[in-house]
């Protein structure tokens, strides 16, 4: 990563910190001082797609072209514009999509960016931010009590990630690209150097994001089993 961003150094670790730390203020901020829910809400929103929008400011800035490399195709795209429709709605079906793509996906960005020492600085600061807010903003929601993945949400967001995952890939054949990483592993560190060569990895990614899911339904799947049994104990 541009220096000062050493893997795990000093500025890393305090970006990854500060992540669950803002979601918890904001969580705070929204029931100290009482404030409508939408009023956050729609505040991240706006910040979430000047986040995303402003890669192609830092792109034109620095002279490089956006097709056909750096069009929004990416895995953490697509979980920007299911974010900013969860923020702005609380669709269900539309949190139970983003709720993985975000956690899992924008997660393992900010622990493994994929980023070569000569990443402009312009664009190692879009990166965090936006990587950053995807994850404040799910975080926010759940520990607000405004959304929650639904039961079955963990098998509909492997069959629509499978699905947008083939309409990438073809992208990438015909146009030589490397959207979410289909084609090549990231040159820099990654959790892929451990998943085998290609195309192996691509297949052990589906079990290591099945678990991924999983662990990330776990604590809504307890909680729906503990409810009912405290409501039961009430009733005698």
């Amino acid at each position: 990563m541009p220096a000062p961003l050493h893997l795990f150094g000093l500025v890393h670790l305090l970006i990854l910190i500060s992540v669950p730390a803002i979601a918890a203020i904001l969580v705070m901020v929204q029931r100290r001082l009482q404030l409508n829910s939408r009023w956050l809400r729609y505040s991240l929103a706006p910040i979430l797609f000047f986040c995303e929008f402003s890669y192609y400011g830092c792109s034109a800035y620095q002279g490089q072209p956006i097709f056909p490399d750096r069009l929004p195709l990416e895995l953490c795209d697509l979980s920007m514009w299911l974010v900013l429709i969860a923020l702005l709605t609380l669709k269900p079906a539309v949190f139970d999509l983003a709720y993985y793509y975000a956690l899992a996906g924008a997660s393992m960005s900010l622990l493994t960016p994929d980023m070569p020492p000569s990443y402009p600085a312009l664009l190692a600061v879009q990166f965090f931010a936006e990587h950053s807010l995807l994850i404040i903003a799910i975080l926010y929601l759940v520990w607000s009590g405004q959304a929650r993945p639904r039961p079955g949400s963990v098998l509909r967001a492997m069959l629509a990630i499978n699905i947008y995952a083939a309409f990438v890939g073809t992208f990438d054949y015909f146009y030589k690209t490397d959207y979410m990483f289909l084609r090549a592993k990231p040159q820099t560190v990654s959790a892929l150097d451990f998943l085998g060569p290609w195309p192996w990895f691509i297949l052990a990614e589906e079990g290591v994001a099945v678990v991924f899911f999983l662990l990330l339904y776990l604590p809504f799947h307890k909680a729906s089993q503990v409810s009912p049994s405290r409501s039961g104990t009430a009733n005698h």
